[in-house]
C-alpha cells in the first residue's frame, strides 16, 4: 500500500521514540525497584484489563461505522466486516505525529469502493474531537475532588477549543463563505470539490444529534479504560476504593488529554510522564518505581496493544486492498448536490 510506504519511516521513528521513552521511565522509576514492583503485578489481572480495553475499542467502532452511514456519498455501503477491518487497522497509525496516519482509514474506505477521501476524512477529526469531549468529562470528574485553580483554567481552554469545531462548522453561512475565499486560493481552486466534500460531510458529523451519540459511546468506551486503570493500581497492591476510581480516571483522562494536544505520535512522552506524574501527586504514599510501572502497564494494555493489534490487522488483509480503487459512488466525484449549498449561500 503506498500509503503506507510514504509513512513507514515515521512509523519507525515513533516505536524508536517509545522505546526511549520506556528507558526514561526505568531511569526514573529506579530499574531495579520497579522491576521488583513489576514482579509483585497480580498478572492476571490483564486479561480484565484487555478486555476493558477491548470494549473500548468497539465502541469507538460502532462510531466509526455510524459516521460511515452519517457521511453517506458511497461510505455507507461498506459492509460491517469490511468496516471493522478499516477501522482496526487504522489503530495501528496511532503512533504517527497528531495521529495524522489515522487518515489511513480514508484511504482504505477509497481502496474498498471508490468514496473519495475528503468524504470519509473529516470523519477522523470528529472522532478526535468527540473523544477528546468524553475524556474532557471525564477528566472533569477529579475537579471536584482536585481544587487546583490552573486545572480548572486548562479544562476550560480544552473545552472551548473543543467547542470552536462545532461552531464554525454548524454555521453554515460563515463556513460557505470561508470555503469560498479559500476557493480563490490559485493552489486550491482546483480542488474546490474536494473542499465540499469535506465541508458536507463534516456538517453532517458535527450536527448535535451525531455529535451527542459519540460522545456518549466516547464516555462508554473511556470509562472502560480508566476502569483498567483502577485494576492496575488493583494489582500492584493499593486497596479498592471511590477515591482511587476517581482518581485514575481523572489521571488517565487528563494524561490522555495532554497527549493529544502535544501532537507527540501516540501522545508519547507527553501522556507517560503525565500519568507518573499525577500518580505522585494525586495518590498517597505511591513511590515513583511504582508509579513508573503502573505507567508502563497501562500504556502496553492500550496504546500498545492497539498499534500491534492494527498491525497484524493490516498484515493479514493487506492484499484486499491492493489495485486501483474502483470508480467513486453516486455523487461522491461531484460533490453535493447545488441545492444543498444553496441553503446557506453558494460557492464561486
Amino acid at each position: 500500500m503506498q500509503f503506507l510506504a510514504k509513512i513507514r519511516g515515521k512509523i519507525i521513528l515513533s516505536f524508536l521514540f517509545g522505546l526511549a521513552v520506556v528507558a526514561v521511565l526505568a531511569i526514573v522509576g529506579d530499574l531495579s525497584k520497579m522491576l521488583e514492583v513489576l514482579g509483585s503485578f497480580q498478572w492476571w489481572l490483564v486479561v480484565p484489563i484487555l478486555l476493558l480495553t477491548l470494549m473500548n475499542y468497539v465502541l469507538r467502532f460502532l462510531k466509526w461505522h455510524y459516521y460511515l452511514k452519517v457521511v453517506g456519498n458511497g461510505a455507507e455501503q461498506i459492509s460491517r466486516g469490511d468496516s471493522a477491518v478499516v477501522f482496526v487497522g487504522g489503530m495501528s497509525m496511532a503512533m504517527t505525529p497528531g495521529k495524522i496516519g489515522e487518515f489511513l482509514k480514508s484511504y482504505l474506505v477509497n481502496q474498498l469502493n471508490g468514496t473519495p477521501m475528503m468524504v470519509t476524512a473529516p470523519i477522523v477529526v470528529a472522532e478526535r474531537v468527540s473523544d477528546g469531549l468524553a475524556m474532557l468529562i471525564l477528566a472533569s470528574l477529579g475537579v471536584f475532588f482536585f481544587e487546583n485553580t490552573f486545572l480548572r483554567l486548562v479544562l476550560l481552554a480544552i473545552l472551548l477549543a473543543a467547542v470552536v469545531p462545532f461552531v464554525v462548522v454548524q454555521w453554515r453561512a460563515l463556513a460557505l463563505r470561508l470555503i469560498g475565499l479559500l476557493g480563490r486560493i490559485p493552489f486550491l481552486t482546483s480542488r474546490a470539490t474536494h473542499l465540499r466534500n469535506f465541508y458536507e460531510s463534516s456538517y453532517r458529523l458535527f450536527s448535535p444529534r451525531s455529535t451527542l451519540l459519540a460522545v456518549g459511546l466516547g464516555l462508554l468506551g473511556w470509562s472502560g479504560e480508566c476502569l483498567a486503570f483502577f485494576l492496575v493500581m488493583l494489582g500492584l497492591g493499593f486497596p479498592p476504593s471511590l477515591l482511587l476510581l476517581v482518581q485514575c480516571t481523572f489521571i488517565l483522562a487528563t494524561s490522555t488529554l495532554v497527549g493529544s494536544v502535544s501532537m507527540l505520535p501516540g501522545g508519547l512522552g507527553a501522556a507517560d510522564s503525565s500519568i507518573g506524574g499525577l500518580l505522585l501527586v494525586a495518590v498517597q504514599g505511591i513511590t515513583s518505581a511504582t508509579a513508573s510501572a503502573a505507567t508502563l502497564l497501562i500504556r502496553f494494555c492500550t496504546l500498545w496493544f492497539g498499534v500491534t493489534l492494527g498491525l497484524v490487522t493490516l498484515f493479514v488483509f493487506r492484499k484486499r486492498f491492493d489495485g486501483p480503487a474502483p470508480h467513486g459512488q453516486g455523487q461522491a466525484e461531484a460533490g453535493p448536490p447545488k441545492s444543498t449549498l444553496d441553503t446557506a449561500g453558494s460557492i464561486r
